[in-house]
């Protein structure tokens, strides 16, 4: 009873989806185009499938050549309107991902506006505007058109195979994929065969203008979260200890299988995704931590919980000496990854040289 009761919300939801999208395609809805490059990460479902290090792997791409912004809406920021990241911003001022890209990428503007068009108008108005804009997390947020519309899919759990909230995970119909100029499959395995890639490829239905790509997770050494003079440690460090893994993510199944191949003595703390944490959390992994009998023990967390779990007021010494995360990036599975770095570069060139000459017009 309960799943056709479920069934049904999710009839409703999707023809309100849909309806909203028909407005956008027949234009009753504006979509605003810019002059400036503007590129889109995204998904069409709830829970991680990968947007940060897909984003931070696109602009670290282009920090080379251009001057890159990205803009997201800084998701359960206390703060409105537009604002500027800092690498002394707050989690509640911007929100955890914006805040994790500005404290890799220093160079990078990194700015949150809920409204992606106001956003965009502002950077253009900075003394030293962007290039090139990264829309994070905007495949649904159709008021702006981008010149490359990248939809995330996960390899555990395709678009294809899902069904609409509140049923399933979908937040539009898997059809609107059409929309995307680029589907990456993401969290692949590393040794994907290449019968596997063909079903997927058909079962996504890629169409002539769209390219395909494979993606998969890379994780990088422990890193201490607060005392910077010690070094950083690599994954065989953890062999022997036993490990306290905190996350508020949407899934921390990887990184507890990665971490398995390592010790078997681990112990979970798991908080929703983006989880504000608060001192009664805090006490909760204090106590846990202080259970486990073996003096050789840790805690290990994601990049993002790090973001979130510094700014904590008055960590107890015992967290903050023993806790460590592991930073994440991704690549492209069969050497694609020139290929995709190919078509990102010569878009952004292009369009660039056409944003200069406008630019140029418009000062006579």
């Amino acid at each position: 009873m309960k799943f056709l009761f479920l069934k049904i919300l999710s009839f409703f939801y999707g023809a309100i989806v849909s309806f909203r999208n028909e407005l956008f395609n027949l234009k009753i809805l504006p979509s605003h185009e810019f002059d400036i490059p503007v590129i889109s990460i995204g998904n069409i479902t709830v829970g991680g499938t990968g947007k940060t290090p897909h984003t931070e792997y696109i602009a670290n791409l282009l920090k080379k050549s251009f001057k890159v912004a990205t803009l997201s809406r800084g998701y359960k920021r206390k703060t409105r309107g537009f604002n500027l990241v800092e690498p002394t911003s707050k989690v509640s001022q911007v929100g955890d991902e914006p805040l994790q890209i500005k404290n890799k990428f220093n160079e990078l503007t990194v700015a949150v506006d809920a409204n992606r068009v106001r956003g965009i108008k502002q950077l253009l108005e900075l003394p030293n505007k962007p290039d090139v804009i990264l829309l994070d997390d905007a495949f649904q947020h159709r008021y702006v058109t981008a010149g490359i519309n990248i939809l995330l899919t996960d390899y555990n759990r395709l678009i294809t195979t899902d069904s609409l909230l509140p049923y399933g995970r979908l937040r539009e119909s898997a059809s609107n994929k059409s929309r995307a100029t680029i589907i990456i499959v993401t969290k692949c395995p590393a040794e994907l065969k290449p019968i596997d890639e063909r079903i997927i490829t058909k079962e996504l239905e890629i169409r002539p203008y769209q390219d395909l790509f494979f993606s998969k997770i890379e994780y990088g050494p422990l890193l201490p979260v607060f005392d910077k003079d010690v070094k950083s440690a690599t994954i065989e460090l953890i062999e022997g200890l036993a490990v306290l893994l905190v996350t508020g993510i949407a899934n921390s199944a990887p990184l507890k299988s990665y971490l398995t191949h390592d010790t078997h003595d681990i112990q979970e703390i798991n908080f929703p995704d983006h989880h504000q944490y608060t001192a009664k959390d805090i006490e909760k992994v204090k106590t846990r931590f202080e259970s486990i009998t073996t003096s050789n023990k840790i805690i290990i967390t994601t990049e993002k919980d790090m973001i979130r779990l510094r700014d904590m007021d008055a960590l107890p010494d015992a967290i903050r000496k023993n806790l460590y995360y592991i930073p994440l990036t991704i690549s492209f599975l069969n050497n694609a990854g020139k290929d995709f770095d190919r078509k990102i570069l010569n878009y952004v060139r292009k369009n660039k040289s056409n944003f200069d000459f406008y630019t140029k017009s418009n000062r006579f």
